[in-house]
């Protein structure tokens, strides 16, 4: 069963459906993969092996009775170690205080992988409560590309993308809400999309409204395109306890469109309004807009009109994301954590200092802030009045070198610019202040080997065009033999 390592969830699917293998054989054979080679890359802090084998056993009894079988059935899947959350397993947040925490309930995004047929195999490793653009932390360490095992795999959602790109599940979930699922995609050679804001519901308490600052999607990781519209489609949909639901899509998205090239138009942004960008990872990015062009696809090079410096709306972001979490440690504290009394000094110190400054700001101050992010949305906005997608780098720097004791960390500057830390090297938050849905396809790869990211843009909603394009993308440049244990 040795070639299941890098099989799509598809065929996995598939193959348990026509009786090839049965569910308890595929979550044996990936359960012994995750526990053998975990070590590699540490993507997983929780193996839920009990669980699983639990779980395959019914599915396969329900397969004996002639039920009818959903989309996953039987397919290894592995969340992520934040909010999201399967009942008795343990949810660490990649945090002190929290690493004993056991869940309460499963989360509603998480029920509808379970509803389909997935097999929960474990939770990925994250940066403590999702804060920053690497995955490290203090609880479990650091998470590693398996394209260089010294180097970080990106985050927050970085155990999902590497444990993916490592072949230890076919697919993964992660969330964004800065880039989360697209940065760890980049630095890990796989696919990610960050659906629309609604798209997946979440039921976010004790604030429901909390996430739309800033924007925070669920979104699926992956070895192919197909893969994540079958993940999406799965965990869609319409739910009565979210206020930002959006609607249940007319057509199934894990159907994806075909696209004609030259009845398309697309933009092309090479640093987003002035992020500096590496010069490698700019002519990998190059090469591959020169590829679709070349395909037929009229691309056209824009230059965007920032309302403010990189590194201003850098500090928003991280501003946006600190309302967020005095939400989700009111909630916390309900629970009897006190995060930041009691806990303070066991936190990430620059986390800690994002949630004070918050304190300090005025309601006047935040409304001030909400109109600075209006300006990037009327900026995006603007370009989807004459273009249909927009491409840019999803990272503007390679990954980076990890360090014990949770003190990974970026470059302070960027071609000699200063840059915000926890995400100011990332061209992805932008579309979390807008709710486009955005996604990061393996572009190619630096001269080291390392693998870059593109990042495709949709209109507001059209989930299915992002990954229409980023399925042509794959046809004329496919990566799925490029993960280092799947080289042939």
């Amino acid at each position: 069963m040795s070639e299941l390592n890098f099989a799509s969830a598809t065929s996995i699917a598939q193959g348990i459906s026509n009786g090839e293998y049965s569910a308890c054989e595929i979550t044996e054979y990936f359960l012994k993969q995750i526990i053998e080679l975990n070590s590699r890359t540490n993507s997983f802090v929780t193996i839920t092996e009990e669980y699983a084998l639990k779980r395959a056993k019914e599915l396969d009894s329900a397969q004996a009775r002639g039920e009818k079988l959903g989309v996953l059935h039987g397919v290894p899947v592995a969340i992520k170690d934040l909010g999201d959350a399967l009942e008795g397993v343990r949810s660490t947040f990649g945090s002190i205080p929290m690493k004993n925490f056991v869940a309460t309930e499963t989360t509603s995004y998480v029920q509808k992988l379970i509803d389909a047929g997935a097999v929960i195999v474990g939770k990925t490793n994250s940066p403590e409560f999702g804060h920053k653009g690497i995955t490290d932390n203090y609880v479990s360490g650091a998470t590693s590309t398996p394209f260089d095992l010294t180097r970080n795999s990106g985050g927050s959602s970085g155990g999902s993308a590497a444990a993916v790109a490592d072949g230890l599940v076919p697919i993964a979930q992660g969330s964004d809400g800065g880039g989360s699922v697209r940065i760890p995609a980049a630095w890990c050679g796989t696919y990610a999309i960050k659906p629309s804001f609604g798209r997946i519901a979440e039921v976010a308490r004790p604030n429901a409204f909390a996430l739309d600052t800033p924007f925070v999607s669920i979104g699926p990781i992956s070895r192919t395109v197909d893969d994540s519209a079958l993940m999406l489609s799965a965990m869609a949909g319409f739910h009565p306890r979210d206020p930002y639901s959006l609607p249940n899509s007319e057509k199934d998205l894990a159907l994806i469109d075909s696209i004609e090239p030259r009845k398309i138009r697309v933009a092309f942004t090479p640093d987003m309004g002035g992020f500096p960008v590496d010069e490698e990872i700019m002519k990998v990015v190059r090469r591959a807009v020169e590829t679709l062009q070349s395909a037929g696809v009229s691309i056209e090079e824009v230059s965007l009109k920032l309302p403010a410096s990189p590194y201003e709306l850098s500090q928003l972001w991280v501003r946006l994301m600190g309302l967020l979490y005095t939400d989700a440690f009111a909630g916390f504290s309900n629970m009897g954590y006190q995060l930041l009394s009691e806990d303070r000094n066991t936190l990430t110190p620059y986390l800690v200092e994002s949630l004070e400054r918050i304190k300090l700001r005025s309601a006047v101050q935040v409304r001030e802030d909400q109109r600075l992010r209006t300006q990037v949305y009327e900026l995006i906005a603007d370009v989807f009045d004459s273009f249909d997608f927009l491409l840019s780098p999803t990272l503007a720097i390679n990954p980076v070198t990890n360090l014990p004791d949770g003190k990974t960390t970026v470059p302070k500057h960027i071609n000699g610019v200063e840059i915000e830390p926890s995400i100011g090297w990332c061209l992805t938050y932008f579309l979390n202040f807008t709710g486009n849905p955005a996604a990061s396809v393996p572009a190619g790869f630096t001269n080291e080997g390392l693998p870059v990211g593109l990042q495709i843009v949709g209109r507001r909603h059209d989930d299915r065009g992002v990954l229409s394009l980023s399925k042509f993308w794959e046809q004329l440049q496919p990566w799925i033999n490029t993960y280092p244990l799947n080289r042939k």
